[in-house]
């Protein structure tokens, strides 16, 4: 889809770039074909270096320069051609604002291999890992992942950055991300009730009781948060490329489904579910994971 997109050229609208379509001028390679010079109009020459300039950065697997470039609402165009370099992220915290906030878990799953990265454990290894992918995918990340882990582990994130949250919720899907994969068809199985909010209480569980358990179940629901996301960040695209000239031509088959290293523990999660009182006599914060 990258390659049949001009809108994130300076001075190229999104309807100027439907007009274009309508002519015939359906690629980049449209744009350079001097037989079809008199379609592309009065912006030929503005379309033209567009072009050749994209082409460079492209080959240069510049993600972020097309991130920046486009609208907030057309980054999801740009998938496919880093999917390769694609890392689904996800954090969970210990639910408290301010200097007491602190990243418990991060998940980090590109598509083949999955990382993990907990607090006093190997949290540290995660600046360097991120470092080698060029496209990051979250949920809510622009709000609440992104600024936490740059606050609490100094890094600074120079990739291209989709954030699920706006690009499905232009789809109808709102609700967190449970909400967008329950509507999705998604079943978290053993995990269908743990939040964010549980997921806090599955670190306080670890820490004060040494439950190796109530750990293992934590890191079962991030990894969980961080693999769905490929699923969503797939069924997406295909939902939203279908509002373009290129729906079928595009479309990508669904993720395979991926294992997940960890098993909850459903002693564990009954025994915490009992002890479940309201949220907000806590004061903890949720991001909605």
């Amino acid at each position: 889809m990258l390659r049949n997109t001009f809108c994130h050229i300076s001075g190229i609208g999104e309807k100027t770039e439907k007009r274009m379509w309508s002519r015939g001028i359906l690629s980049w390679r449209d744009a350079l074909d001097v037989a079809k010079e008199s379609l592309v109009g009065r912006n030929l020459q503005i379309v033209r270096l567009g072009v050749q300039e994209s082409e460079v950065q492209l080959d240069c697997g510049n993600a972020k320069f097309f991130c920046d470039s486009l609208n907030s609402n057309e980054v999801w165009r740009i998938f496919p051609q880093f999917r390769h370099s694609t890392a689904y992220l996800d954090i969970e915290s210990n639910g408290l604002a301010g200097s007491e906030e602190l990243i418990t878990t991060i998940s980090v799953f590109d598509g083949s291999s999955l990382k993990y990265y907990i607090r006093d454990y190997n949290l540290y290894q995660f600046k360097e890992d991120i470092a080698g992918y060029k496209l990051l995918v979250t949920y809510n990340g622009k709000c609440f992942d992104l600024p936490a882990i740059e606050r609490h582990l100094g890094v600074r994130f120079d990739q291209a950055h989709i954030d699920l949250r706006f690009v499905l919720a232009s789809l109808g899907y709102k609700g967190g991300l449970k909400g967008c994969e329950k509507l999705m068809g998604i079943d978290r199985g053993e995990l269908t009730d743990v939040d964010g909010y549980f997921a806090v209480l599955l670190w306080r569980e670890y820490c004060n009781k040494t439950n190796i358990r109530a750990l293992e179940t934590l890191l079962a629901y991030n990894v969980l948060d961080a693999v769905n996301l490929e699923y969503l960040m797939v069924k997406a695209y295909n939902e939203k490329i279908l509002d373009t000239p290129f729906g079928l031509e595009h479309q990508m088959p669904l993720p395979s489904p991926v294992e997940n290293p960890f098993e909850p523990d459903t002693e564990t999660i009954d025994r915490l579910r009992r002890r479940y009182f309201h949220r907000n006599s806590l004061g903890l914060s949720n991001h909605g994971g």
